[in-house]
């Protein structure tokens, strides 16, 4: 059997959890199984290397922070390789230059293309366990990459495809996919099971568990994965295929912090102009979320929309040099969404109305709306975010079973 394990910040923070993590790994491998390990960072190190760079210039280009984050991983790879060895077993650390794993040239947010499995492979017929940096790539200059943040969870579910191992186990400090983030949701519960169109709904909305991107690449290659903690030996939630997942009307609760709200105010009221706008922002990789456009008035009409924070600045420079004609641009950075998800809201009417009930009785406004099939979400103030997760959370009963 070959198993993928994949150990976020908080399993490999210091010594003592860099040895948990090598004996569990190690457990695997003396019952016979082919181990794989994919490793991020130690703790909140990323975060430390983002300081030391904005200390230095406040805009670093973004190749050079590929450059600079590269390094947290390849610290855990190696420093996990030394705890195996020092407990007697042997492995190997690789960066993703000798793996190797080839991106996409889109620094800060590379897609995975293709991974050459050949020297793990060749590792793993020498019995040894193969320790593999997370969150990072090659593209075709040589030069590193990463994946975006929580990129490690995609490396770990490719590598799996890749190798076709038999299981994917993503290890963190939570024991599961929750019905809400239990550090901020009183009542919050663990699900044993949940459906890949709902993990990845929950992934993308700020559930924070998983990357979106390591659920995408599941759901195609029919990878299932296994999400659990480092810190005991509890079962997990599953995320997979199949009708036996839990008959639940709303699977979970998640919030989105990172997100503003641009507002255009004025463009011209005819046809190509949502295009011309949107085109442009693709243009420079920002990616959109909610979009809300108002009925043309006096020959003018509003487009407001939501991007991640960080771009806030990024695209309303790119609206001011692509557009002349509006009135104004509108940037607000103190939002946030909320939104509920689960397979269930396909067949029930009236669940967005139970969810806006919830928020009208704590007297909370809404901004924006956004629905699918299987998920409601809107755009509050985001002072209000935790107070609206618990009311919504309550609303629907799920903490019980």
């Amino acid at each position: 059997m070959l198993v993928v394990k994949k150990f976020g910040g908080t399993s490999v923070a210091n010594k003592e959890r860099i040895f948990n993590v090598a004996n569990r790994c190690i457990e695997d491998y003396r019952a016979g199984h082919d181990v794989v390990v994919v490793l991020s960072a130690m703790g909140k190190y990323t975060d430390e290397l983002i300081d030391m760079a904005k200390d230095i210039n406040e805009n670093p280009p973004k190749r050079e922070m590929d450059m600079l984050f590269t390094i947290g991983e390849q610290m855990s790879v190696a420093l996990m390789a030394m705890a195996m060895n020092k407990l007697g077993v042997p492995a190997v650390s690789l960066n993703a230059f000798q793996v190797a794993m080839h991106t996409t040239s889109v620094y800060g947010n590379a897609r995975l293309k293709r991974i050459d499995s050949e020297r793990i492979r060749h590792e793993l017929e020498q019995r040894k366990i193969v320790i593999v940096t997370g969150f990072q790539g090659v593209n075709k200059y040589d030069d590193y990459t990463t994946l975006g943040r929580g990129g490690s969870d995609t490396t770990a579910v490719a590598l799996a495809a890749a190798l076709n191992a038999d299981r994917c186990e993503i290890f963190t400090d939570v024991d599961g996919v929750f019905t809400a983030d239990p550090r901020k949701v009183k009542g919050a519960r663990k699900l044993d099971n949940i459906t890949y169109d709902e993990m990845l709904e929950l992934a993308t909305l700020g559930a924070g568990v998983l990357h979106n991107r390591s659920v995408e690449l599941a759901k195609k290659f029919g990878v299932t994965l296994v999400v659990r903690s480092s810190l005991n030996t509890e079962e997990g939630t599953k995320v997979r295929r199949g009708s036996k997942m839990e008959k639940m009307l709303v699977s979970g609760v998640a919030a989105d912090t990172d997100t503003a709200r641009i507002a255009v105010i004025g463009l011209k009221d005819e046809p190509g102009v949502a295009f011309k706008l949107f085109n442009a922002l693709a243009q420079h990789n920002i990616n959109i979320d909610m979009i809300l456009q108002s009925y043309g008035r006096e020959g003018t009409k509003d487009i407001s929309f939501t991007v991640a924070r960080d771009d806030a600045d990024e695209a309303a420079k790119v609206i001011d040099e692509n557009f002349s004609e509006y009135e104004k641009v509108d940037v607000n950075k103190t939002v946030a969404k909320v939104s509920i998800v689960g397979a269930g809201m396909q067949s029930n009417a009236g669940v967005a109305a139970k969810m806006f009930e919830a928020l009208y009785d704590e007297n909370i406004n809404i901004r924006m709306i956004s629905t699918s099939e299987i998920r409601v979400t809107v755009l509050i103030d985001d002072k209000n975010t935790e107070r609206a997760m618990q009311a919504v959370h309550d609303k629907f009963a799920l903490g019980e079973r």
